[in-house]
Order: C-alpha cells, then structure tokens, then sequence
C-alpha cells in the first residue's frame, strides 16, 4: 500500500471518527428508581431532547447506588433525593455543586382496613404503633433515598429498626415499585414517594394512611459528576442537562407534569445551590 494511500486511509478514518464523536451528543444519568416510576423522566426527557438534541440515559437506582454509580465515574450526571449524602458526595469531590430541583412528600401506604389502627396519625405515632403490633412493613432495604428516609423516621421515633425489627419487617432489597407489589401481596404497611404511590397501577387493597406530616418532606437534587476526577463526564452535555432542570422552562415542565390531574412533583430550584 503506498504511503498516499495509507495517509488518504487514516485521514478517512479520523474524519469518520471526529463524526461519530460530534453526534454522540448522550449523556448518563444515574437516579433513583422513583423519578423513572413515576413517569417523570418518560416526560421530561423528550422535551429536553428537543430543546437541544442531548440524549439522556438513565441509569435508575436506589440513591445509595446511584451515587456508587458516579463514584464510578459511570455517569455524568446524578439526579437523587439524599440531601445528606448528596452534600457528603459533593464534600468528596465527587460532585461539582448541588442544586434544589423540586420536591414532593413521602406518604406511608397501608391496607385500608388498617390492621394496626394507625389511620391519620403523625408518621411516629404510627411507626410506634406498627412496631408495638408487630403489623407487617416492607422495607426497600436498597440504600435509596426512601429507604434512608424510613431508617431516620424509625430513628426519630426511637425506635432501633435494626435491633426491633422481627418476622414483621421484611426488608426486600429492591425499588419502589417492588416494594408497594410486596406490600400489596403481604396486606402490609410501606413508606412510599407519592409520586411513585400517583403513579403505581397495582394497588389492590392499599391506601395511603399516613400524610401531610411535615417530616414526610422529600427533597430533590442534581450535580454534576467532577470531569477534573473522571475525564470521561460530558462536562458541556451534562451541565446542559443541569441548566435546564433549574431554568424556568425546566421547572415549568416539572411542574406540567400530572397524572389523573394531580401534580407529582413541585419545583423549587430558586434555592441557590449547594
């Protein structure tokens, strides 16, 4: 082969490869399993995409793994509700800067017959109550955001999950979703997102027992995986994706997006970040 052919040959294939760089304009986002149950990413994503043709994919976990995930350098992006361990994960280095995206509530799903006779009371009442009666509870188990949250309302109830928890409490190790199909076979308790709880079809003989609680509070976070620590991070593609969560177009699609006309999530991303 000549060495014009050769240098014709290599230019080809660096032109090619150049091209196929210029169109990956995808990002990874890893997050928790709720945003995906709820239908809020099937919502959202496309019009994100045709805003400015960036692809998103998501990876959705449990809180805990998604941040695993970034820590990986297996993402761009993280999209979770920990506010704890999100701060501890931009500490790290790990995340750029934490911004406030939206917010909505955990509600606690029970059988409606309500066995353990905890209907309308403070979220601590009724843990107390189902830990007393020994009522069956599903928990996610997975390190997610909602399994965080459930850990610190056993806590705040002073009860020692770990050291009380019997036959009763069945931690499955898995999402949202799964839990409330637990929880609906096993005629148990569970502590849901409401967003998920809107959106979840299979409810059987399930009812939300427990709202309104302003513990029950969920907030909302995205970042920025660091480029300076994992090279790979689309630094521009995924700051994109970042801006336009907290640009008032993004926030009004949060806010736009309903099932049944009730809304699933509430945008508060005037906070400054964090």
């Amino acid at each position: 082969m000549s060495r014009l052919l050769s240098l014709a040959l290599v230019m080809m294939l660096g032109v090619a490869a150049g091209r196929v760089a210029a169109e990956d304009r995808s990002i990874v986002v890893a997050s928790t399993t709720s945003t995906q149950d709820s239908g809020l990413f099937g919502y959202l994503l496309p019009i994100f995409k045709a805003k400015t043709g960036i692809d998103v994919k998501v990876i959705a976990q449990g809180t805990g793994q998604a941040l695993d995930t970034a820590r990986r350098g297996d993402a761009d992006v993280v999209f979770v509700h920990a506010k704890a361990q999100e701060e501890k994960f931009v500490a790290e280095g790990v995340g750029v800067r934490r911004f406030d995206v939206m917010y909505n509530d955990f509600v606690l799903i029970g059988p409606k017959g309500d066995p353990a006779g905890i209907k309308g009371k403070d979220i601590e009442t009724a843990l107390k109550t189902i830990q007393e009666k020994a009522a069956p509870f599903v928990s996610r188990g997975d390190r997610s955001g909602t399994h965080a949250a459930e850990l610190a309302l056993w806590k705040q109830a002073g009860i020692d999950i770990a050291a009380a928890k019997g036959p009763w409490y069945r931690e499955i190790g898995q999402g949202m979703g799964a839990a409330l199909n637990t929880a609906n076979a096993m005629n148990a308790y569970v502590l849901a997102d409401r967003g998920t709880w809107i959106s979840f079809a299979n409810r059987g003989d399930l009812d939300i027992v427990v709202e309104g609680d302003k513990r029950l509070f969920n907030q909302y976070g995205v970042m920025l995986v660091n480029p300076d620590k994992y090279p790979s991070v689309k630094k521009d593609l995924g700051q994109a994706f970042v801006d336009w969560l907290i640009s008032a177009e993004g926030q009004a699609a949060i806010a736009g997006y309903r099932i049944g006309g009730q809304q699933l999530f509430f945008p508060d991303a005037e906070k400054k970040g964090s």
